[in-house]
């Protein structure tokens, strides 16, 4: 094994410093072993549930009608999420897209939008009207509250309280912490904040971010209270294979209004060919159990590994996940530039790509990535990204197998010792 890896790049140092962290890892990844074959359960029936067969393959063009294939994976979303409707598409083109579907669906002139976590991810920051943009929520008369989380990253729940007003019609809530080194917030967490808000005004919506958390718990925030729940399907629920694609799961009312935003007033959900897209979208979905539990090992690996080191990481070596998200605070351009080309050099697809910060469209700093992936910007895949700007905190996530995303992270730490930015323990 250390031969193998060792021709992949790896010494024998960080390889055995590697295997040091692992042996003591063994009971977190049973349960996280555990999980994945509960939610594998979940999504088999809601397969076996609606039926679907070969017929559900078949590919259609132009204007998609009775495209049954579509229509029953937007049933079999429904079902897994536990929703009254679902809005699946390729012509969802990203997270962001999708979330900007739902916002401008569901929010009208004079109506406010309120975040009670704090500020939104970068992208947005231009969707809503922070940072001024074309076509923006704030430019067609929507306004945007904001109540910060408490230091402790807890909710501010008097703050909340003061910021729900006549004006509040929907509630946006971001599970993972984006480009921040706030906690992510779990499943019970989330419903307890929905059920806050909910009290304070019974009629207001709830929308969850739930990029990066599908799959990762048994029970998602659509099954406490959410009116909506959308993410993208080159995340976790895609599970590698569904090329482009976004989801959004809720109430009927909700979800209809997003398929007249997503197409045309009066045409909704009746149109939108698949294009050929309908056994990645069904396998995917089928297999993202097994894969984000690929990735929360790796995640835990990570910060298992680097809170060693001394690097600050969120979570922590020992906290339950709600993400498949790891963020490692490196403290210098310089390092995280190492651990990107780490992860660049343990890919599948371009690993011999040296990434470099750029001015990246929708982010208000130089990002540096590292993703070799089969699908553009899918990050399921192995991936590590970051805005450089202090405190100069790295992202990582993904891995469409476990053993992956441990290649990676030993890569990441092969190219810090390198650069001389670490020394590893003496065994």
């Amino acid at each position: 094994m250390k031969q193998i890896y060792s021709h992949l790049g790896v010494s024998r140092e960080v390889y055995e410093y590697g295997e040091t962290v692992l042996s003591a890892l063994r009971p977190r990844f049973d349960a996280i072993d555990r999980t994945a074959e509960y939610n594998q359960c979940k999504v088999l029936a809601a397969m076996q549930k609606n039926r679907v067969n070969a017929t559900h393959f078949a590919a259609t063009t132009g204007y998609g009608y009775d495209d049954e294939g579509r229509d029953n994976l937007e049933r079999v979303y429904a079902d897994v999420f536990h929703t009254e409707a679902a809005l699946v598409r390729p012509q969802i083109t990203c997270g962001t897209h999708a979330l900007t579907v739902a916002l401008s669906a569901n929010l009208l002139p004079g109506d406010e939008l309120l975040s009670p976590v704090g500020a939104p991810y970068d992208t947005l920051e231009e969707v809503i009207g922070i940072r001024e943009s074309k076509c923006s929520l704030k430019e067609y008369g929507i306004t945007y509250a904001q109540a910060d989380l408490k230091p402790d990253g807890s909710f501010d729940y008097d703050a909340i309280r003061a910021a729900i007003n006549d004006r509040t019609r929907l509630i946006t809530i971001q599970r993972s912490k984006g480009y921040a080194t706030r906690p992510s917030f779990s499943v019970a967490q989330i419903g307890e904040l929905i059920s806050f808000c909910k009290s304070v005004k019974p009629d207001v919506k709830v929308m969850v971010d739930n990029c990066y958390g599908e799959f990762v718990e048994r029970l998602e925030p659509s099954d406490l209270g959410a009116d909506m729940v959308v993410g993208s399907l080159i995340k976790n629920p895609g599970g590698g294979l569904a090329p482009i694609g976004g989801y959004i799961c809720g109430k009927k009312e909700c979800v209809e209004r997003c398929a007249y935003r997503l197409s045309a007033p009066g045409l909704g959900q009746e149109v939108g060919a698949n294009l050929g897209l309908m056994p990645a979208f069904y396998q995917g979905l089928f297999l993202s159990p097994t894969v984000v539990a690929g990735a929360l090992k790796g995640a835990v690996f990570a910060a298992n590994i680097y809170e060693k080191l001394g690097f600050p990481c969120v979570p922590n070596a020992s906290e339950d996940r709600h993400d498949i998200i790891q963020a490692v605070t490196l403290g210098s351009r310089e390092a995280m530039v190492a651990f990107c080309r780490g992860i660049q050099a343990a890919a599948p697809v371009d690993s011999y790509v040296t990434p470099e910060p750029w001015a990246m469209p929708g982010y208000d700093s130089d990002v540096i990535m590292a993703a070799g992936a089969f699908v553009q910007g899918s990050s399921i895949e192995l991936s590590a990204d970051g805005p450089i700007r202090p405190p100069y905190a790295v992202y990582f996530q993904g891995g469409l197998t476990w053993y992956h995303a441990k290649l990676g992270i030993l890569m990441s730490l092969q190219k810090l010792a390198e650069a001389g930015i670490i020394v590893l323990p003496s065994h």
